[in-house]
């Protein structure tokens, strides 16, 4: 009976704190899409290309403990007010997160993640522009980190703002 008692917080200590398990099920493309619509016409012309970068995130809890995170980039080029091409691509991948909660787990899914599918994604549009017969594109570092404390930081702004405005409102 002893022995009973001695195991059993024990047990119940690990269950409390299991942990943390993180790992790469799959990396895949999930959406590409390349167009140019001016065709032949844009490389017969000389061009001061204007590049500009839109970056998205999105998670999605698919089971318990397994999570798909996408990276999208689109990457539109033009010149003066013509596109010459215009790229896109969500860069997915699958991950078995366990033992995290709260704000560690929202690091893993914002952070993490999308740094270790960014190199993929910049492959597949490296790749793509190379077959349009456009020179690849360099895609700067990006700090997800400082984008994730940054989204957080306004998160929590907005919060006070917010609750400042109910308080006030109701005196």
């Amino acid at each position: 009976m002893t022995d009973e008692t001695t195991t059993a917080p024990e047990a119940a200590s690990e269950e409390q704190a299991p942990t943390p398990k993180f790992a790469v099920q799959r990396v895949y493309v999930k959406d590409l899409s390349f167009e140019t619509p001016q065709g032949a016409a844009a490389f017969q012309k000389q061009w001061q290309p204007k590049v500009n970068q839109d970056l998205s995130t999105k998670t999605a809890k698919i089971a318990e403990g397994i999570y798909e995170v996408s990276l999208r980039i689109t990457i539109t080029v033009k010149h003066e007010e013509e596109t010459i091409y215009l790229i896109e691509v969500d860069q997915a991948g699958l991950f078995a997160v366990e033992g995290m909660e709260g704000g560690q787990l929202a690091q893993v899914l914002n952070v993490t993640c999308p740094t270790m599918l960014l190199p993929y994604a910049r492959e597949a549009i490296d790749s793509t522009l190379t077959r349009g017969s456009y020179p690849p594109l360099m895609i700067p570092p990006i700090n997800f980190e400082a984008l994730f404390a940054s989204a957080v930081q306004q998160a929590q702004a907005k919060q006070e703002a917010d609750a400042a405005a109910a308080e006030s409102n109701t005196h």
